[in-house]
């Protein structure tokens, strides 16, 4: 089940973030999340926002994400190609982090974002070879490379829904 998240979730959405901070050093990408992002008062921002969600099982949290409708101020230049779509509003997908005790998690969040837009982004570091395989495998196509707000370069990937391919053949 999604739903947003609430205050009183930090702490398990804490644990999940230490939990993820810790295998992405693991894979060979200890600097994209380093050892504190993302800060807890910007998580207390996106649940205060309503763009910090949870996916539980039997009550249980086990993945949290950021999703955000709208323009990304990040996403305005791209770099060493082009987005698929400019004309479509998206969505992005921000901070995905699991407890890794079920398979499949993360493709059901992809699936649920897409549910609520015709347009999905997201983007990842290029040491981040577990998301870029999770989202290729689930469709998406990368494009190029943006920056984010401290300036360092990131894979920009993009998921167009079956409406808007639809739409554009």
């Amino acid at each position: 089940m999604f739903r947003g998240a609430r205050r009183s979730d930090l702490e398990q959405i804490l644990e999940i973030y230490a939990h993820a901070r810790k295998a992405m050093a693991d894979s060979g990408n200890p600097t994209q999340w380093g050892d504190s992002y993302p800060p807890q008062e910007m998580l207390e921002e996106d649940i205060d926002s309503n763009r910090l969600f949870v996916y539980t099982v039997n009550g249980c949290l086990e993945a949290v994400f950021a999703f955000i409708l709208g323009p990304d101020p990040t996403y305005a230049k791209i770099e060493d190609g082009q987005w698929l779509n400019d004309e479509v509003p998206y969505g992005t997908i921000h901070r995905l982090a699991s407890t890794g005790d079920r398979r499949g998690v993360a493709s059901e969040v992809i699936a649920w974002c897409l549910e609520h837009c015709e347009s999905l982004r997201a983007d990842t570091h290029a040491d981040n070879k577990i998301m870029q395989h999770l989202l290729e495998k689930n469709g998406f196509v990368r494009c190029g490379i943006i920056h984010v707000e401290d300036g360092t370069p990131r894979v920009a990937y993009q998921k167009l829904s079956a409406t808007v391919h639809m739409q554009e053949e």
